[in-house]
Protein backbone atom coordinates (compact mmCIF):
# COMPACT_ATOMS: atom_id res chain seq x y z
CA UNK A 1 0.00 0.00 0.00
CA UNK A 2 0.95 3.51 -1.16
CA UNK A 3 1.41 6.43 1.48
CA UNK A 4 -1.32 8.37 -0.57
CA UNK A 5 -3.60 5.23 -0.36
CA UNK A 6 -3.64 5.29 3.34
CA UNK A 7 -4.00 9.25 3.65
CA UNK A 8 -7.71 8.68 1.63
CA UNK A 9 -8.54 6.12 4.02
CA UNK A 10 -7.42 8.62 6.80
CA UNK A 11 -9.17 10.87 4.75
CA UNK A 12 -12.38 9.25 4.40
CA UNK A 13 -12.65 8.02 8.21
CA UNK A 14 -12.03 11.80 9.06
CA UNK A 15 -15.20 12.85 6.93
CA UNK A 16 -17.30 9.84 8.04
CA UNK A 17 -16.59 10.62 11.49
CA UNK A 18 -17.80 14.66 10.93
CA UNK A 19 -20.71 13.05 9.59
CA UNK A 20 -21.55 10.80 12.55
CA UNK A 21 -20.85 13.89 14.70
CA UNK A 22 -23.26 16.19 12.85
CA UNK A 23 -25.89 13.24 13.05
CA UNK A 24 -25.19 12.92 16.56
CA UNK A 25 -26.17 16.54 17.24
CA UNK A 26 -29.28 16.35 14.91
CA UNK A 27 -30.11 13.76 16.77
CA UNK A 28 -29.01 15.47 20.65
CA UNK A 29 -31.19 18.51 19.07
CA UNK A 30 -34.32 16.53 18.59
CA UNK A 31 -34.24 14.62 21.59
CA UNK A 32 -34.24 18.09 23.45
CA UNK A 33 -36.98 18.96 21.02
CA UNK A 34 -39.17 15.92 22.00
CA UNK A 35 -38.68 16.93 26.04
CA UNK A 36 -39.89 20.26 26.01
CA UNK A 37 -36.02 20.94 27.00
CA UNK A 38 -33.77 24.24 26.24
CA UNK A 39 -30.86 23.74 23.97
CA UNK A 40 -27.26 25.30 25.91
CA UNK A 41 -24.41 23.71 24.54
CA UNK A 42 -23.93 20.01 22.44
CA UNK A 43 -22.62 17.24 24.62
CA UNK A 44 -19.30 16.77 25.39
CA UNK A 45 -18.21 13.92 23.21
CA UNK A 46 -19.94 15.24 19.98
CA UNK A 47 -17.84 18.34 20.19
CA UNK A 48 -15.18 16.56 20.71
CA UNK A 49 -15.25 13.97 18.13
CA UNK A 50 -16.39 16.80 15.92
CA UNK A 51 -13.01 18.81 16.81
CA UNK A 52 -10.90 15.37 16.03
CA UNK A 53 -12.59 14.43 12.83
CA UNK A 54 -11.61 18.21 11.55
CA UNK A 55 -8.04 17.86 12.25
CA UNK A 56 -8.17 14.55 10.91
CA UNK A 57 -9.57 15.69 7.43
CA UNK A 58 -6.67 18.86 7.63
CA UNK A 59 -4.05 16.37 8.02
CA UNK A 60 -5.27 13.81 5.71
CA UNK A 61 -5.74 16.67 3.13
CA UNK A 62 -2.29 18.64 3.48
CA UNK A 63 -0.66 14.89 2.77
CA UNK A 64 -2.74 13.96 -0.19
CA UNK A 65 -2.33 17.77 -1.92
CA UNK A 66 1.25 17.18 -2.09
CA UNK A 67 4.37 19.90 -2.75
CA UNK A 68 3.24 23.47 -2.43
CA UNK A 69 4.78 26.30 -4.27
CA UNK A 70 5.86 29.45 -2.55
CA UNK A 71 3.38 32.41 -2.11
CA UNK A 72 6.36 34.55 -3.68
CA UNK A 73 5.87 35.30 -7.37
CA UNK A 74 9.00 35.91 -7.76
CA UNK A 75 10.34 32.33 -6.64
CA UNK A 76 9.16 30.54 -9.77
CA UNK A 77 9.96 34.04 -11.93
CA UNK A 78 13.96 33.59 -11.02
CA UNK A 79 14.91 30.52 -13.49
CA UNK A 80 13.39 33.18 -16.31
CA UNK A 81 15.30 35.52 -18.77
CA UNK A 82 14.13 39.02 -19.27
CA UNK A 83 13.77 37.69 -23.44
CA UNK A 84 11.36 35.30 -22.01
CA UNK A 85 9.03 37.87 -20.35
CA UNK A 86 8.26 39.80 -23.80
CA UNK A 87 7.77 36.43 -25.80
CA UNK A 88 4.05 35.73 -25.30
CA UNK A 89 3.08 33.34 -28.53
CA UNK A 90 -0.74 34.40 -27.35
CA UNK A 91 -0.36 37.63 -28.51
CA UNK A 92 0.92 36.62 -31.79
CA UNK A 93 -1.41 38.08 -34.77
CA UNK A 94 -1.05 36.68 -38.35
CA UNK A 95 -4.08 37.58 -39.27
CA UNK A 96 -4.50 40.87 -39.60
CA UNK A 97 -6.29 43.47 -40.94
CA UNK A 98 -2.99 45.02 -43.39
CA UNK A 99 -3.72 42.70 -45.91
CA UNK A 100 -7.10 44.32 -46.45
CA UNK A 101 -6.43 47.61 -46.19
CA UNK A 102 -4.21 48.09 -48.82
CA UNK A 103 -5.65 46.63 -51.85
CA UNK A 104 -1.78 46.73 -53.10
CA UNK A 105 -0.53 44.24 -50.95
CA UNK A 106 -1.20 40.39 -51.23
CA UNK A 107 -0.72 37.35 -51.02
CA UNK A 108 1.31 37.02 -54.46
CA UNK A 109 3.46 40.05 -54.10
CA UNK A 110 4.31 39.63 -50.40
CA UNK A 111 5.53 36.54 -51.82
CA UNK A 112 7.54 38.09 -54.27
CA UNK A 113 9.07 40.57 -51.25
CA UNK A 114 10.18 37.38 -49.50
Amino acid sequence: MSASFIHRIILSVGFLSLFHSAYSAAQHRSYLRLNDLDFTHLPLDIFIQALVSLFVIMYGVLSIAGEFKEIKASAELENRSWETFRNIPSFYTFTHRGGKASPVLTKASLEEIE
